[in-house]
């Protein structure tokens, strides 16, 4: 796999994966306060890591053809079989483009040019604008994606993470308020711990929502066996 961190350095994201592998808060490992046991898991998720076919390439600034070519590179030496891009805002055009959209046009159409030609899935990470932010519900849909017309063109499937968690931590009222106060504790309580995969477009299959759950502490999401939240949520 290549992932093209633009946002962390490869530093950041390897202790971030090695915290996920050996099941660590990230909080704990940033401090140094490890139990022997959890210096032994950390020891061993390292070396877990360290075969694994996973390059890295945290090279700030690049543009669509400097990823076109490592990655063609990846795929000559090792075979990859998946590109990670993130994120797809930070990556620039081959040519100064008269506006940010048709930048962003150049840069789709490259990834899905680089798929077809490495016949791998290349998987890219957006912003969403700021509108979503404005909204009762802020579950985010296609027209939130930031110059979002050719990435929802040209994209074969397009995927959306939400946590309904995050946005009622920021709506809590006042204690003194009891009754709001306890509504907002039980909305908690029913959304703690959980995360939605939004799929917003499938070219090829239906569109619809997968609950998951999520340990902030690690950032791991793990399936939920929730029948209601399967296939049947699809159409």
């Amino acid at each position: 796999m290549a992932f093209f961190s633009l946002e962390m350095s490869a530093d950041q994201l390897a202790a971030r994966v090695v915290a996920d592998r050996a099941n660590i808060k990230s909080e704990e490992m940033r401090r140094g306060r490890l139990t022997d046991s959890q210096f032994e898991d950390l020891a061993r998720a390292v070396r877990d890591i360290e075969n694994l076919p996973l390059y890295v390439d945290d090279t700030a600034a690049l543009s669509i053809a400097g990823v076109y070519t490592r990655a063609r590179r990846l795929k000559r030496l090792h075979n990859i079989g998946l590109v990670i891009v993130d994120y797809l805002q930070l990556l620039s055009g081959s040519t100064r483009s008269e506006s940010r959209v048709q930048e962003i046009s150049e840069i789709t159409r490259g990834l899905k040019a680089l798929a077809k030609k490495l016949e791998v899935p290349v998987m890219a990470l957006s912003q969403l604008s700021r509108t979503v932010e404005s909204r009762e519900n802020k579950r985010p849909q296609l027209s939130d994606l930031r110059e979002s017309g050719s990435i929802e063109q040209d994209a074969d499937i397009v995927m959306f993470v939400y946590r309904d968690e995050y946005y009622k931590e920021q709506q809590k009222p006042d204690e003194g308020d009891e009754k709001k106060f306890a509504e907002w504790v039980d909305m908690m309580e029913r959304s703690r711990g959980l995360a939605e995969v939004i799929v917003g477009k499938q070219r090829h299959g239906p569109t619809g929502t997968v609950r998951l759950r999520f340990a902030k502490e690690t950032t791991r999401f793990t399936d939920e066996a929730v029948p209601e939240y399967t296939a049947d949520r699809f159409g």
